[in-house]
């Protein structure tokens, strides 16, 4: 096979298919047997094949299809569709949140995809293809990539979520500064798929409506139960991002109040000690004259009018209702 051809298979109707390898890629997409081949978007023979294998397909599609950046989206054309989604990334070592692109061209008899990266919903239907309980049309073919794209993302809400919570219930515990990190990677994770998930919403729910004769009724309320889970993660994320900012305003509350009560606590003991700094700097000048300086008992004396002055403002701050 060749390294641009990353995969190919022709269909047999019936759920199973045979790989194709060389030239009977080529053979086979031309021919009016359903075939699939999946191509790398980073190799440079990648734009020549398509050029020539599916040379009927308008300039813009084929730029489209091996575009740097993409959002998901569909395009009709007769009767095939170029189609691009997202998938979350599971790939070792990496952020689910850096979502994945998969770039189609689908019609009747051919389907073409296109990854920079792998996305692991590709390898399950190749293993449903060898199974025998692969798809049996191109519509069914749709209904079963984009079941999977969803089903991978629902275990990475549903974390998200119960990282959400965690925090949410620290915070109602033990109120920390430390938690601020926590609280801004959950919005960013929820804006980053949010920011594919809402296009990808849309695009699901103008495919479920399209004219294809490859798609019919059956694969449509399939697409139509796939277009509702979307537009709950879609919800879910929302709420998660709200969530998010009403656990970091709560945060910041309690902070405050801390700080607040810290001030305060200080604000008093400051007040308490202003007249007794008062008087022993006042008596603590280098001056003739000064009250006790003869006296052996003053220091004590002294001290216990101090005393006496703390008593009376305690009670006097009590009374005032200042703490």
């Amino acid at each position: 096979m060749s390294d641009h051809v990353l995969m190919a298979y022709g269909f047999d109707g019936n759920g199973g298919g045979k790989q194709l390898i060389g030239e009977a890629v080529s053979k086979q997409i031309r021919d009016d047997e359903l075939a699939w081949a999946h191509l790398d978007v980073k190799h440079p023979d990648t734009k020549g094949w398509l050029e020539k294998e599916v040379s009927y397909l308008d300039p813009f599609v084929i730029d489209a299809l091996l575009a740097e950046e993409t959002r998901p989206r569909i395009i009709e054309i007769n009767d095939g569709a170029m189609v691009i989604l997202r998938g979350v990334n599971l790939n070792k070592n990496a952020e689910p949140e850096d979502m994945i692109s998969i770039r189609l061209w689908v019609d009747s008899h051919r389907i073409i995809s296109l990854q920079k990266r792998q996305l692991k919903v590709v390898p399950d239907i190749e293993k449903r293809i060898k199974a025998g309980k692969g798809p049996k049309n191109a519509g069914q073919f749709i209904c079963m990539l984009v079941s999977g794209l969803f089903e991978r993302m629902e275990p990475v809400l549903t974390e998200l979520d119960e990282l959400t919570d965690n925090v949410e219930e620290k915070i109602l515990e033990n109120p920390d500064t430390s938690l601020r990190e926590s609280i801004i990677d959950i919005r960013k994770q929820a804006i980053l798929l949010r920011r594919y998930m809402a296009p990808q919403k849309d695009a699901i729910g103008q495919l479920r409506i399209a004219d294809f004769e490859w798609l019919d009724t059956t694969h449509k309320r399939h697409l139509t139960e796939s277009y509702d889970r979307v537009m709950r993660y879609v919800e879910d994320l929302d709420a998660i991002r709200e969530r998010a900012q009403i656990v970091k305003d709560e945060l910041a509350n309690f902070l405050a109040d801390r700080l607040n009560k810290n001030m305060y606590v200080l604000s008093v003991i400051a007040a308490i000690f202003l007249p007794l700094s008062f008087l022993t700097g006042l008596l603590g000048i280098n001056v003739g004259g000064i009250p006790g300086a003869e006296e052996t008992n003053a220091f004590w004396l002294f001290c216990g009018i101090l005393s006496v002055i703390i008593v009376g403002q305690v009670i006097l701050f009590r009374k005032l209702k200042w703490f």
